[in-house]
């Protein structure tokens, strides 16, 4: 940098970089700028242009500006309009701002120019190289960019001076400012050489990947343009031959689309479509999914029904057939049936069927489907979490397709099917939308005639649909879906009913899929009832036909290893074929006991006893529970305590008695989570007991919640907890006096043997459980 510094008048410029050597004239408008050229026309025509970082800056500063400008001698200045110069500049060297002085009217810099001698000291053998990588690059920019003429190139590629010729090249390229400010940084000639070198290195490479992507599209077009020329010359050969009489797939879809059961304006809606798919580029990515949407239209019944059998003695003939027991399900469906024969149409219920695993709901609704003679549809809807698996997926999505319940529709070629929706209580919902939701339009009669499906768009009827949903558990079915739908519970069976089904269904069928002969295989009375007793433990039947199956596998063996014509299993040779029993029931106990009570408890299997056991112990009044208890039974419990301490003074407790002892309630199994608003009375009958030191009667189970008062208030899962307390050989059952009508609902067979106390205070509860009261 030379000693010497000067003062001149400067403009900045916005999106251009002026280079030492450079002849180019531009315009200024900005007062400043203006100021600053009369300013320099009066001294001696130089001034000094730097470029803005940010062009649209308006009165930058010197952080606004680039380190690094032109000194330039100004060669012309013409006024144009709108208060306008037009001044044409010679750019002279490089020099470097140091400042800005403070002057109002226009911007004035002190700069100082660089010594080019020292900045230049290359040997020349570095020159000379630096000359032909220089001009290699040149020539291969030259190639990619057509827009560099031929002349201009030849000129700069005669240069033999590699100072001039980088000067040259970047004067003369059409390069960005901010790359022309790159070089004009390089203050030494290998900074410039460098800088240079870059920018046409990346320059080459984008026109290289431009020019490569020009080429793909290009092929593309080209092989569109020639698959549309072969197929018009196709076509024009076909009707030179007389063979144009041949159907276009939009043909034959209109053809189809004429014969189709649906109303006019529906018909109308498909027939445009395929005027859209006709007028379509066949070779279009469109084109194929124009196609499945109106083979999906056309394949849809929109009127097309199928004739309901209305024989009541044919259909309930079948359903006797089919299923033991069930008397509410099928009572139900022969007066849908009635009503639909007096009305001939009849608006379609929609029936929920809930109960325990292996109840049958699922096979019942196929029973229903053929005593109706009704096509039939299932869908399962466990862990179903997309909104468009029920509404469909709308078209602009790739790979869209019909939801499940237009799908169904389609799958049945009928509008009114029996459509089972299975385990709806198991739907769930996530980020995609509420699955829950989207069904309350298909099981609403009001909504579901006209039923929106995405993909499909035109209103489906779904008012003719005969819908039968299944669920397990009846509580995790939200609240507006389960106003829509009629319950019919399906309820635990009891062995008895165990055994006619495994007699009347599951042994046949049985037998028959292990390929043996009813007369290959017998299986008494008694050894069914130990399979029952001994080896299943649960509500439906689903066990129980696997232990069948066990069975029958084992004889088939026999038959074939041993020669055997015929294998007789009674109870004496049971565990040959099924091992040891696995279940064992906990009988009722044998003596009268202090602070043990048998409770009844439902469980998604069926019923079951609890024996809670309490143990009073000194202490300062702690209250334990234990037997990995819920909320519920920790609540229930606590205000069992609070019951017993209000009337304590009936049963001669003293006041400080809660004060010196520690109470701890405790229901064995300990690894088995326990939870349910049944067994208050129970662990307060417990508590009193081994406060009082009166024995509880052995043979006494109950059931009931309790309330702060002493209240007993009813409870679910009856008919579950009488089978197990029969299983446990209880003779008295305490029931709360508002699940009475339960009890009268319940066929003999489960109330049979049984002695039921109902009671509506928590005072009856006692004197039926102690002993020493009277019952």
């Amino acid at each position: 940098m030379s000693d010497l510094m000067r003062i001149l008048p400067a403009i900045a410029l916005r999106g251009t970089t002026i280079l030492p050597g450079m002849i180019v004239h531009f315009d200024i408008s900005r007062d400043k700028s203006i100021k600053a050229v009369e300013t320099a026309m009066m001294k001696d025509q130089v001034i000094y242009l730097v470029t803005q970082r940010d062009p649209e800056a308006e009165d930058p500063g010197m952080a606004d500006l680039y380190k690094i400008g032109t000194i330039a001698e100004i060669k012309q200045v013409v006024k144009a309009p709108k208060n306008t110069l037009r001044i044409l500049v010679e750019g002279i060297e490089r020099a470097e701002i140091l400042g800005l002085e403070n002057n109002d009217k226009y911007l004035e810099a002190e700069v100082a120019a660089f010594d080019q001698q020292d900045l230049t000291a290359l040997s020349d053998n570095a020159k000379e190289a630096m000359l032909r990588n220089l001009k290699e690059l040149f020539i291969t920019y030259c190639t990619e960019n057509p827009k560099i003429s031929k002349e201009l190139a030849a000129q700069l590629l005669e240069m033999e001076d590699i100072e001039r010729l980088v000067d040259q090249i970047a004067i003369h390229l059409p390069l960005p400012y901010t790359d022309r400010q790159r070089i004009l940084e390089g203050i030494s000639l290998e900074d410039r050489y460098e800088a240079l070198g870059l920018v046409l290195s990346n320059e080459i490479q984008i026109m290289e990947i431009r020019i490569d992507l020009q080429t793909k599209v290009k092929e593309r077009i080209d092989k569109n343009q020639r698959e549309y020329i072969l197929r018009e010359q196709l076509k024009l050969i076909r009707e030179e031959l007389g063979e144009d009489h041949t159907q276009t797939d939009a043909e034959q879809f209109i053809e189809e689309a004429r014969k189709l059961q649906a109303s006019e304006e529906i018909r109308e809606k498909i027939i445009k479509e395929i005027d859209r798919f006709k007028n379509m580029n066949s070779g279009a990515a469109e084109s194929t999914v124009m196609r499945g949407y109106i083979e999906t239209l056309l394949s849809l019944p929109w009127d097309k029904a199928s004739e309901d059998n209305r024989d009541l003695k044919k259909a309930n003939e079948i359903l006797e057939a089919d299923h033991y027991g069930l008397e509410k399900v099928k009572e139900r469906i022969m007066e849908f049936l009635a009503v639909r024969t007096l009305t001939q149409k009849g608006e379609s219920p929609i029936l929920c069927l809930v109960g325990p695993p292996g109840t049958g709901k699922t096979s019942i609704a196929k029973s229903v489907a053929r005593a109706l003679d009704k096509e039939y549809v299932r869908i399962c809807l466990g862990g179903v979490r997309d909104e468009a698996e029920i509404r469909g997926h709308r078209r602009t999505y790739v790979g869209a397709m019909p939801g499940r319940i237009a799908s169904g529709m389609q799958q049945a070629g009928v509008k009114n099917p029996l459509m089972l929706l299975d385990e709806i209580d198991k739907v769930s919902s996530d980020y995609k939308g509420d699955t829950s939701s989207a069904l309350l339009e298909v099981l609403d009669s009001e909504q579901n005639n006209k039923f929106r499906d995405h993909y499909v768009e035109i209103p489906l009827d779904l008012s003719e649909v005969l819908f039968i949903a299944t669920a397990n558990d009846m509580q995790t079915i939200p609240k507006p879906l389960l106003d829509r739908m009629e319950i019919i519970e399906v309820t635990s069976y009891t062995e008895n009913e165990k055994e006619h089904i495994a007699k009347e269904h599951l042994i046949p069928k049985q037998i028959k899929a292990h390929g043996l002969n009813k007369g290959q295989l017998s299986l008494t009375d008694k050894a069914l009832k130990e399979m029952i007793h001994g080896y299943t433990k649960e509500a439906g039947v689903r066990s129980l036909e696997r232990k069948i199956g066990e069975i029958c596998r084992k004889t088939a063996r026999e038959i074939l290893e041993k020669g055997e014509n015929k294998v007789s299993v009674t109870v004496k040779n049971l565990d040959t074929y099924l091992g040891k029993p696995v279940y064992t029931y906990q009988m009722k106990n044998e003596t009268d006991e202090v602070g043990i009570v048998r409770g009844l408890a439902w469980t998604s299997v069926g019923g079951d006893t609890l024996q809670i056991e309490v143990n009073l112990m000194p202490g300062t009044g702690e209250f334990l529970l234990t037997g990995q208890l819920g909320d519920v039974m920790k609540e229930s419990a606590q205000t069992g305590i609070s019951y017993i301490r209000s009337i304590a003074a009936e049963y001669g407790i003293e006041p400080e008695f809660f004060q010196k002892n520690d109470l701890h309630i405790h229901i064995p199994e300990g690894a088995v989570p326990k939870d349910g608003p049944s067994a208050g009375i129970t662990m307060a009958t417990a508590m009193i007991s081994a406060i009082t030191g009166t024995p509880v009667k052995a043979d006494v189970a109950m059931t009931g919640e309790i309330t702060l008062r002493g209240r007993v208030l009813p409870i679910g899962g009856l008919k579950e907890k009488l089978l197990a307390a029969k299983n446990a050989r209880i003779k008295k059952v305490v029931v709360p006096a508002q699940n009475k009508p339960d009890v009268e609902e319940m066929s003999q067979e489960i109330t049979q043997g049984l002695d039921i106390a109902y009671v509506d205070t928590m005072s009856q509860v006692l004197d039926i459980a102690l002993a020493g009261k009277e019952d």
